[in-house]
């Protein structure tokens, strides 16, 4: 399982260990990723989802999961929420019709 959020694609990042004689290794920073479930109001049904604690704080902000993938653009989210994002503007388009 790769150790990247799903709605906002933040990743792991590498920096160094600095050590008191400055003394230089390589670690990871990993995101704070939790295994999470979301309600699309516009499918009704939950959606389980790994997230990072930014990402969910971002989704509860603009005011729910709907919101926030019609405003994010594609190129940050994983295949499954892409797939999702199709639906929900589906569903969308069709409801003031």
């Amino acid at each position: 399982m790769s150790r990247v959020c799903e709605l906002t694609g933040k990743g792991r990042q590498v920096g160094n260990n600095v050590s008191h004689a400055n003394n230089k290794t390589k670690r990871t920073f990993l995101p704070n990723l939790q295994n999470v479930t979301l309600i699309s109001d516009a499918l009704g049904q939950s959606v389980k989802l790994r997230v990072s604690t930014h990402g969910l704080r971002s989704v509860e902000h603009v005011g729910g999961l709907d919101n926030w993938l019609l405003k994010t653009s594609d190129d940050k989210l994983s295949a499954k929420v892409r797939k999702l994002k199709k639906e929900i503007a589906k569903k969308a388009s069709e409801q003031p019709a």
